[in-house]
């Protein structure tokens, strides 16, 4: 069973700033989705500088996905 997590949300500035967050981001996803081994990582697009990750049942284990909303 996969931990309830809500979304990260990331608001940044500059593409420096978006980098630092969204490692951090995913690297935190990352151990929670080992804990089960049945969820991947998506990385949204909201609008420059608005991103949210969070642990997804749609994308399979081991990857990380964008999309751009």
């Amino acid at each position: 069973m996969v931990p309830t997590t809500e979304p990260i949300e990331i608001l940044v500035n500059n593409r420096l700033e978006l980098e630092d967050h969204l490692e951090d981001a995913v690297r935190r996803l990352q151990q929670l989705a080992a804990l089960s081994g049945t969820h991947g990582i998506l990385v949204t697009r909201h609008r420059a500088g608005h991103y949210s990750a969070s642990l997804s049942e749609t994308v399979p284990f081991g990857l990380t996905r964008e999309l751009i909303s």
